[in-house]
């Protein structure tokens, strides 16, 4: 190793792996890097030569430095090995208290705050290796300059620091001014005194500050050597100075050594802000992580009662359909003779309603209701629902529809849509306990990218709920779609309502958002997707259908005896013949032996189930009506073609069902249908 101009960098820093990283860095770079272990092997790897220095704050704050200062006072004139001092708090005092002292210590030191950039590294380390360059030319010219004064004139001249000499003046003991000796070119281009040489500083600058000859002449009287950082200059330019006695003491002469650092100084600023910029997006970056956590738990949440509601509803369907339809063959029986029986079943029959809603509002909150969806005329829909919106809401509300001109065709259930609106309608009188406006406009709409979260961009039929009443301040806005979350009193709601309505705009493909605020009411929008075909006519059977179909021997299959036995009895009740079966199996044991017309089964059944079935049944006799009665198939029905009837179903529904069966009207699309009682 070239011990006359080594440009070795040594690094000390013991813990972690910054000694490890660095020297992989700056051999990357084509620095040659060596770690050292200790603060004396340190000093004692400087006889070997070195270029540069960098070293962690933490080794200055806990060791022993007089062996590290002994050796830069007194390294030649013209040493001044630079260092880069690795720190947590930068280089400035405002920051770094200790900086000063580290400035005091080491001289030509550069802060290198961490997290550092490899690029700040390597630029750092390539212009103290430069600035160590220099000190070897300043060297070589040096002693030159001993042998030839022509030589220091070379030197002198072609060195890029600023270099000058000055003869202090004092008046008494106190320094008062200095006169030009000495300067070279690189002097004149970095201050602009090409003038300077021979003259007092006084003369040049009048307002020159008094402690600059106070900093200068306490070199010349002690011949302790200085260094420092002067502040930006108007022109914003910062100086690295060095100033060492020369000559002898008498004389008072100062030799000043300057570089301009304004390049460095904008890198550490860069560096600081680079930092600080780091440090914001880290903390936006874990405040968005936070809010994704929280929505992944809602989600979570939400999924588990879906889970759950899934689960139930199809026994719970099965319960009720027994119920309803012995309830409702009661009735007809009974009723009409026995104004206390027709009272009770008729509460009963009620509640039996009031729980099916209860399982589709469920369904609906938790996207899993097995929607039929159509194309649908909402004017038309909103118009039939004009006198049960009317009647629902009460004398005190004003009941305005507005249908926008045009209006094309929704894609949604309108058994399903029919609850929600009406849902969102009750909500409204009960947002205006002292009457008020209730307007249910519909009206095209075109929605762009971000318009309604989760919304893709296109054209839709937005359907708009508007009260006048109270509204909702920003806490129960916040949680109104919650499941179950309610401001009525106990028994007046489930708390389902608004949770159905936003889990059936979601599964149809469209938005909801509600706007609301205390006092001004209350604004719910639904976004239905705009159908590609005319929208179908919808109807409900009666509530006591006429007998338009012949006698059927129709084959029932469903695993539940209660359900069974129930439907059976409503479909004697409409003249049909029953074949009975408990399962997929024991059906198509009794096919061949039965002169069969239509076949009634169940989906969920254990073995077998209606899919499977009805896949057998057409292969063996593939012109035979089928009719698909389940309590949830739920989304991922695996027969999406079968004719399908929901639990609990009364005698009316049944009747409607089997009569599309056989004799389907012509050019009319028709969907699962329910009476208005049923």
């Amino acid at each position: 190793m070239n011990t006359r101009r080594s440009e070795r960098a040594l690094i000390l820093a013991p813990r972690g792996r910054d000694a490890t990283i660095a020297s992989a860095m700056l051999r990357e770079a084509g620095i040659v890097a060596e770690a050292c272990p200790s603060l004396p092997a340190l000093v004692d790897a400087f006889q070997d030569g070195v270029g540069l220095v960098m070293i962690t704050e933490e080794v200055l704050a806990t060791a022993d430095t007089a062996p590290l200062a002994m050796w830069l006072a007194r390294q030649e004139e013209w040493s001044d090995l630079p260092f880069i001092l690795l720190t947590r708090r930068g280089g400035g005092l405002e920051r770094n208290p200790s900086a000063a002292r580290y400035l005091g210590l080491l001289g030509n030191v550069t802060f290198l705050e961490r997290p550092f950039h490899p690029t700040t590294l390597i630029s750092l380390a390539q212009a103290g290796l430069r600035g160590r360059r220099r000190q070897y030319d300043a060297r070589g010219r040096l002693e030159e300059l001993r042998e030839s004064a022509d030589r220091y004139r070379t030197l002198f001249d072609s060195i890029d620091a600023g270099f000058c000499i000055i003869e202090m003046i004092f008046d008494g003991d106190r320094p008062v001014d200095y006169r030009f000796c000495e300067v070279n070119p690189a002097f004149v281009r970095q201050t602009g005194l090409d003038q300077a040489l021979g003259k007092r500083m006084r003369e040049i600058a009048p307002a020159h500050e008094q402690h600059w000859y106070d900093l200068y002449g306490g070199v010349a009287r002690t011949g302790e050597p200085i260094r420092f950082e002067n502040p930006a200059d108007a022109l914003g330019r910062w100086y690295d100075v060095y100033a060492f006695r020369v000559g002898e003491p008498a004389a008072h002469r100062v030799a000043v050594l300057f570089n301009d650092i304004s390049a460095r100084r904008r890198v550490e600023q860069e560096l600081r802000e680079l930092t600080a910029s780091l440090e914001q997006r880290v903390e936006e970056a874990t405040g968005e992580r936070e809010v994704a956590l929280a929505q992944l738990h809602e989600a979570q949440k939400l999924e588990t009662l879906g889970q759950l509601t899934g689960g139930v509803a199809h026994d719970f369907n099965n319960l009720l359909t027994p119920i309803t339809g012995v309830l409702d063959l009661l009735q007809r029986r009974y009723g009409k003779d026995d104004d206390r029986a027709e009272r009770l079943i008729g509460g009963a029959l009620e509640s039996a309603e009031r729980a099916r809603v209860l399982v589709q509002r469920l369904l609906g909150f938790a996207r899993r209701q097995a929607l039929q969806t159509q194309a649908l005329d909402l004017a038309g829909l909103l118009d039939g629902m004009r006198d049960l919106i009317a009647s629902s809401v009460g004398a005190t509300v004003e009941v305005r529809l507005r249908v926008g001109k045009d209006l094309p065709a929704a894609l949604a259930d309108p058994n399903q849509l029919e609850l929600a609106i009406l849902n969102l309608c009750v909500n409204a009188r009960d947002a205006m306990p002292n009457g008020g406006v209730l307007t249910v406009a519909a009206e095209p709409a075109a929605l762009g990218p971000g318009d309604v979260p989760q919304v893709k961009p296109g054209l839709y039929v937005r359907l708009s709920v508007i009260d006048s009443g109270v509204g909702m301040n920003e806490a129960v806005l916040s949680r109104a779609i919650e499941p179950f979350y309610s401001t009525k009193e106990v028994g007046k709601g489930t708390g389902l309502g608004l949770s159905m309505v936003h889990g059936l705009a979601s599964q149809l493909g469209g938005g909801f958002r509600i706007t609301s605020a205390v006092g001004q009411g209350t604004r719910i929008d639904l976004w239905l997707p705009i159908a590609s075909e005319r929208a179908a006519d919808h109807r409900t059977p009666s509530e006591e259908p006429a007998q338009t179909v012949r006698p059927l021997s129709i084959l029932l299959v469903d695993d539940e005896q209660l359900v069974r036995t129930a439907t059976a009895e409503m479909l004697r009740e409409l003249g049909h013949s029953v074949v009975e079966a408990g399962n997929g199996a024991d059906a198509l044991a009794r096919l061949p032996k039965q002169a069969i017309d239509v076949v009634v089964t169940d989906y969920k059944m254990p073995r077998m189930d209606g899919a499977e079935l009805a896949k057998r049944v057409r292969e063996i006799r593939p012109e035979l009506p089928l009719l698909l009665i389940t309590g949830y198939t739920g989304p991922a029905d695996e027969a999406p073609d079968l004719p399908r009837l929901d639990k609990p179903f009364r005698r009316a529904d049944l009747a409607a069902a089997i009569e599309r069966l056989v004799d389907p009207p012509r050019n009319v699309v028709y969907l699962q249908s329910r009476s208005k009682d049923g």
